[in-house]
């Protein structure tokens, strides 16, 4: 297994400073979820975290070295990222897009080629067929619904079978039953591989079941961190989002379930509770 940590870690956009001195540890062959609400940092520190954004100050290490001192195609062997809004060249296909992912496997006189080893040939297909995109396989990625092209990124990142992924809102775009599945072969993934995993997800709920570790942000630093029944309380719910909320035990997985309370509920006499039993 792979150790990603941040140290005193400060990331900026031109002047304007997102994060600052935040020192933070992926823990190793666990899924991580980051929450916050939006413009918190999160992305920006999932950023920091695969290189892709250079530190004002601090450091990322992986494997206990500096991450900007270890060659691009080292990195891209061990760490997988899947950006929030990934862009793909005009015309590609999706077989061609997922075997992308492969690039930081490939020899330097086998990567400008189409073909690829049987090893490259299997990932690629394992991945599609994993995230259900090996009928699109043909078709032009400027094609597809917002759906399945957010499924087809993501089966780029598995073929590239890292020891570390990444992954910023992968859920976007998709249906629930598109969500539970994209996260239960995510989790599938960490069990039977041991992959390290950090995702930035929105839906609180979701991040609570699947989490193994929470990290939760606010205006660019880590307010907490734990498991989900340590991180996420309605008092945290009412820091990070602002939002008045009953947690109460979810009745199938027993992680926290977060009821929001609006203005026309917060008052009801029909109000849930802020315990539940746990339904057999």
């Amino acid at each position: 297994m792979t150790a990603l940590n941040a140290s005193a870690l400060t990331l900026k956009y031109d002047q304007r400073t997102v994060i600052e001195g935040l020192s933070a540890e992926i823990p190793e062959g666990k899924v991580t979820m980051i929450v916050g609400a939006n413009a918190c940092g999160k992305s920006t520190l999932l950023r920091g975290l695969s290189r892709l954004l250079k530190p004002a100050s601090g450091m990322v290490t992986l494997d206990g070295k500096d991450i900007h001192r270890r060659p691009a195609r080292e990195v891209a062997r061990i760490l997988g990222l899947l950006p929030q809004h990934p862009t793909a060249p005009d015309g590609i296909t999706v077989r061609d897009l997922v075997s992308r992912g492969r690039y930081p496997h490939q020899s330097f006189f086998r990567s400008g080629s189409t073909g690829g080893s049987a090893d490259d040939e299997r990932a690629v297909q394992d991945a599609l067929t994993a995230t259900e995109t090996l009928d699109l396989a043909a078709r032009n990625v400027d094609e597809l619904s917002g759906g399945q092209r957010q499924r087809v990124w993501i089966a780029m990142a598995l073929a590239q079978e890292t020891e570390v992924l990444l992954l910023d809102e992968p859920t976007t775009y998709l249906d629930l039953a598109h969500q539970v599945e994209v996260l239960d072969l995510i989790t599938d993934l960490n069990r039977r591989r041991g992959t390290t995993v950090a995702i930035v997800l929105h839906d609180l709920n979701l991040a609570a079941r699947y989490a193994d570790h929470v990290i939760a942000m606010k205006a660019g630093r880590i307010v907490a961190e734990g498991t989900s029944l340590e991180v996420v309380t309605e008092g945290l719910v009412r820091d990070v989002f602002g939002l008045e909320s009953r947690v109460v035990p979810d009745p199938v997985s027993g992680t926290p379930l977060i009821i929001p309370l609006g203005r026309h509920h917060a008052e009801s006499p029909n109000a849930v509770p802020t315990t539940l039993e746990l339904i057999p």
